[in-house]
């Protein structure tokens, strides 16, 4: 069986999303929309650190797809990430780290620098997938099931909420700096650079919201629970 590649995020998306928010509602027997936002965006840095992991353990791979994706622009005129997202994939090789480095040799058509393994945009992102997962997972289960004393997920959350939201602040003035937004057409530049970055903008203040009155209270009365 093959499925469009867009597809099969947003249902891995929506699982993790869904059994986080289950979780809560069945054992806490409410649901809340601060909980289901937080869980929504864990989920989504879940998967965006796999996609991080990917970019290290296959860049020899991403290199070598560079030129394929800018021919393919040359040649089509079309969106290379659309075409990838609406692109099937077999289900027996989903979760295939080569499958997944094309996002980031499309990725590299708006960004250069990733091919550049000594810019901030490249380490960066190395990092997070090696070193995000283990405080994201926590939260997401702590938000989840609330086991952890709520005082040390809120430290936990001050830490990570604060370092993905610098870390993006920092990237978006590194990618500005270089003036890339000359080079990159309105649509990606709002949608993808600007659009998709600004969740971990956004969620990131919401969590350190939450985790500060985690800390304060020293219960999960934020999260509903």
């Amino acid at each position: 069986m093959a499925i469009p590649a867009g597809l099969f995020v947003g249902m891995v998306l929506m699982v993790l999303t869904l059994v986080g928010i289950g979780i809560h509602y069945c054992i806490h027997d409410s649901f809340d929309i601060i909980q289901a936002i937080l869980i929504l965006f864990l989920s989504i840095n879940i998967v965006v650190c796999y996609l991080e992991i990917c970019l290290l353990i296959q860049q020899d791979y991403v290199d070598e797809r560079i030129e394929h994706w800018r021919n393919f622009v040359l040649d089509t005129g079309r969106s290379p990430i659309i075409f990838f997202l609406t692109s099937k994939i077999p289900l027996s090789r989903a979760f295939l780290p080569n499958i997944w480095a094309d996002l980031w040799a499309i990725y590299l058509q708006l960004d250069k620098s990733y091919e550049n393994r000594f810019s901030y945009g490249y380490n960066v992102d190395i990092a997070n997938g090696f070193l995000v997962p283990i405080p994201t997972i926590i939260l997401y289960i702590s938000y989840s099931f609330g086991i952890i004393p709520a005082q040390i997920v809120g430290i936990i959350g001050v830490m990570l909420y604060w370092q993905l939201l610098y870390g993006t602040l920092v990237y978006w003035n590194s990618f500005f700096m270089k003036n890339l937004q000359k080079k990159t057409d309105k649509l990606n530049l709002y949608i993808i650079v600007l659009g998709f970055n600004s969740q971990w903008v956004l969620y990131s203040l919401l969590g350190l919201y939450v985790s500060i009155q985690m800390i304060v209270n020293n219960d999960y009365s934020i999260l509903g629970h």
